[in-house]
């Protein structure tokens, strides 16, 4: 084997997700200490830790932004991402994952399976990402680490078994036994340094034989010729239980089970082994597959450095200092500062002036990035989220990055008007880096509108534009953006006639104006004959129609779905201009509008709600009193799918209306299907009638 291969057999590119709440921060920062790359324990509660540095993240005791940084354990060297826990923000969470080998899912040992945790754990079934996962907070009243494990194997439909379990001592977590190798370790320190390996305890020998007998039970589930063994009890030796457990866990069907409290320093080294020992290199993962650009015949790139190059931009973050890094997976072959590259996604040649290896918000900066790096590039200029970066003369596109669709959205505006600009460049900053975030501005209510993932992800949004761009900004609730269309088919006349003494005007037109199919918008068509209106005016009366369309009688709304038909006319030879033509149209216009039958059409969103079954019902009321029309409910492994139209008025609040229906454990995405008439009860709301 050849060096290359070996220092990639010897990266872990892994992601600490869970649940908020349950740990990753404080694993992370352990992690760290550990591994020599940290000097002191940072605390999440007192706001020292490394990994979570944004100061809304210290307030706030929470992970928003996922952290990259790295460490070297027994001759490993293990690139970390500590992911936020939040629903708000899970678009950190699949992105990561997208550039992940591994994952190490964190479960609360008193929380258990929390519903966040089966939303991170559906994000890796996902993208096929083998993982271990670790039960934290053992040290807690009320922790359960059996009951946990019972309840991953109910919830998460793989096959799960411990290869450790905890050690009490009086409701006290003194150590942690090896259910492989048949030892009890503990600590000889506080901070958990030093490790002492002993013997288990007679007292405890019966009960921990049972665990390791279940997890060889269900390892041998999955192989034929270990099963044998297993029946016969025919002897198995540590080192082939071990190759087990990592052919398995590398093939995505089987998940160890480690257990501690990293706030008290048990179990982390332990972890750290278990990272080395079970999740796979870059080289196991193996190719990385795409597309030829514009052939779209499928290309592939294997984890090697003689490979030509290939990466994956899967984060953009802007530093005050430094300008924007570009997080960066590289696949195959290298690359140093100053080269350039190709921009396979946009078709653009870019140059790298940094390559800047990340420790949280601290930079490292390196000659060069190859195969298994995650790296930060600077200077880049074209290249956003989810671009492929590659040699010119071997391009490859990677497939693209998917992005759950914003589901909240507010009205955003500066406290000043001299802000207006420094709001609008920060706004569009935060966009760039945040694929969840979206900024429209609708000229139809003049507002500019901010969407996310959830309320809390907006109030960071706004929080950064004061503390980052220096920006005061107020939001509020946006408006809906209502539409009118007319329900009958008349006869309209616009007739414009005026006299100054001198060049007067005049301008007369027949309209037949009639409603169109949804989603025709507003069309025009002449039929005059033999020039009762010279041909040089219709442009003019066409430009009146399209002006006069932009705001109804009702509300003021603009006009949808209704032609408007030049039938018939006059003119005079020295009145006619094409000023008075205009005008006669959109007087023309507005009055066949009255006599049409004017209504408000109200947008109609298309939502997919996916849930656990015992939460469906309540779902199903909530949304029929939101003038929600169910369409289809479907299965999906333990979950249900209900696909509903529901009018947009009624969803601004529904995101926090549907964690707290589910206790969070359903999720749903939104998008605009089409416009419909609007109730008459709703109709005397919206004109204050």
């Amino acid at each position: 084997m050849t060096k290359h291969k070996e220092e990639l057999d010897l990266i872990r590119n892994i992601g600490f997700v869970a649940h908020i709440d349950a740990g990753k921060t404080t694993t992370t920062e352990r992690a760290l200490f550990y591994a020599g790359r940290t000097y002191k324990l940072g605390e999440v509660d007192a706001g020292t830790t490394i990994t979570d540095w944004m100061q809304q993240e210290r307030e706030r005791g929470i992970t928003i932004t996922s952290a990259a940084t790295s460490c070297h354990w027994q001759n490993h060297q293990i690139n970390i991402i500590d992911t936020p826990g939040h629903i708000d923000f899970t678009v950190e969470v699949e992105r990561s994952l997208k550039v992940l080998d591994g994952v190490v899912v964190i479960f609360c040992g008193v929380g258990g399976v929390e519903p966040q945790s089966e939303t991170v754990w559906r994000q890796a079934d996902k993208y096929h990402i083998p993982r271990i996962a670790f039960v934290n907070k053992l040290d807690r009243a009320g922790a359960d680490f059996d009951g946990v494990v019972r309840e991953m194997g109910e919830k998460l439909l793989n096959v799960i078994a411990p290869v450790q379990i905890p050690y009490y001592e009086e409701d006290t977590l003194i150590g942690i036994i090896d259910l492989i190798r048949m030892k009890l370790i503990t600590c000889e320190d506080e901070s958990g340094t030093k490790l002492r390996t002993g013997e288990i305890p007679e007292s405890r020998k019966e009960q921990v034989m049972k665990h390791r007998e279940f997890l060889l039970e269900k390892l041998a589930e999955l192989d034929d010729e270990f099963m044998h063994k297993v029946l016969e009890a025919a002897p198995v030796g540590n080192d082939e239980i071990q190759h087990m457990i990592r052919e398995y866990t590398l093939k995505n069907k089987f998940i160890p089970v480690l257990c501690g409290s990293a706030l008290k320093n048990k179990g982390v080294q332990l972890l750290l082994d278990a990272i080395c020992d079970f999740l796979p290199s870059p080289r196991e993962v193996g190719a990385v597959t795409g597309v030829v650009p514009h052939q779209k015949s499928p290309e592939s790139r294997e984890a090697s450095y003689r490979e030509p190059f290939c990466a994956l931009c899967f984060k953009v973050f802007t530093d005050p200092f430094v300008g924007k890094l570009f997080y960066t997976r590289v696949y195959s072959g290298k690359i140093s500062s100053g080269s350039t590259v190709y921009n396979a996604t946009k078709q653009t040649k870019e140059r790298i002036t940094k390559i800047v290896r990340m420790h949280a918000n601290k930079q490292e900066y390196i000659s060069e990035a190859k195969a298994g790096d995650i790296v930060c590039l600077v200077g880049l200029k074209d290249s956003t989220t989810g671009d492929t970066l590659c040699a010119q003369n071997k391009q490859i596109l990677l497939e693209e990055m998917k992005f759950p669709e914003p589901v909240v959205s507010v009205a955003i505006e500066p406290q000043t008007k001299a802000d207006e600009e420094k709001l609008i460049s920060g706004l569009k900053k935060l966009e760039a880096e945040d694929p969840s975030f979206r900024v429209v501005y609708n000229k139809e209510t003049g507002q500019n509108v901010i969407s996310g993932m959830g309320q809390l992800h907006l109030e960071i949004m706004v929080d950064r534009l004061l503390r980052d761009f220096n920006v005061e900004a107020k939001i509020g609730k946006p408006q809906v953006a209502y539409k009118e269309t007319i329900s009958k088919r008349i006869q309209s006349i616009g007739k414009f006639v005026q006299q100054t003494g001198g060049k007067g005007q005049y301008g007369h037109v027949v309209f037949v104006m009639e409603p169109l199919p949804k989603g025709s918008g507003i069309q025009f068509e002449s039929k005059i004959k033999g020039g009762i209106i010279p041909k040089e005016f219709i442009p003019a009366v066409k430009e009146g129609v399209m002006e006069a369309g932009e705001s109804g009688i009702l509300g003021g709304f603009p006009l949808v779905d209704v032609k408007a038909t030049l039938i018939d006319g006059s003119s005079h030879d020295v009145d006619s201009t094409e000023l008075s033509f205009k005008i006669a149209a959109e007087i023309g216009f507005k009055d066949g509008l009255k006599k049409a039958g004017p209504v408000i059409l109200e947008p109609i969103m298309n939502l997919e709600a996916v849930t656990p079954t015992e939460y469906l019902s309540q779902i199903i009321a909530d949304l029929n009193s939101r003038r929600g029309h169910i369409k289809n409910i479907g299965d999906r492994k333990k979950v249900k799918v209900l696909k509903a139209d529901v009018p947009l008025r009624e969803m601004f609040n529904y995101a926090d209306v549907l964690r707290n229906l589910t206790q969070g454990r359903a999720s749903y995405t939104i998008e605009p299907s089409y416009y419909e008439k609007v109730p008459d009860e709703i109709l005397t709301k919206i004109l204050g009638i």
